[in-house]
């Protein structure tokens, strides 16, 4: 298999793994009111030092940040979400989460890892390292080419 074949050929199996994640993720946490992607921003979220505005969240996750505002929107509005003065833009609040959102992110998180583990199951390690490596290095590529 050529090059270009060989990475054509990646590139669609992670567009197919990105489509079952999703739906996979979506009745993981179903019933905790969330979806994958209020998961995906309650993490980034979560994980950040400090709190970050939308435009921020959106390009950490790759996303855009209307679809990212939307979603924080929405979040707002379900109390798992509240948004904050930044003291370096008037406009461009800080997100924060709240009690319920907390709860909701250890929630999902606490599911999360049991799952990973059935999926994971009878994969070697160095295989999902392997994987790792590659496409932090093809992300990496596409990050710099579109600058």
């Amino acid at each position: 298999m050529k090059r270009s074949e060989a990475i054509t050929e990646l590139i669609l199996e992670v567009f197919r793994l990105n489509g079952r994640l999703l739906a996979a993720g979506d009745a993981l946490v179903a019933d905790i009111g969330l979806t994958s992607a209020r998961w995906q921003v309650l993490g980034a979220i979560a994980l950040s030092p400090a709190p970050l505005p939308v435009a921020h969240v959106a390009r950490n996750m790759g996303l855009t940040r209307q679809a990212v505002q939307r979603l924080v929107n929405e979040m707002v509005g379900d109390g798992l979400l509240r948004l904050g003065p930044n003291p370096h833009h008037q406009r461009a609040k800080l997100i924060h989460l709240t009690d319920a959102g907390k709860a909701a992110y250890a929630a999902a998180m606490k599911r999360q890892g049991p799952w990973a583990g059935e999926i994971a199951a009878g994969v070697n390690v160095g295989q999902i390292e392997t994987a790792i490596t590659t496409l932090r290095s093809l992300r990496r590529r596409l990050d710099t080419s579109s600058e």
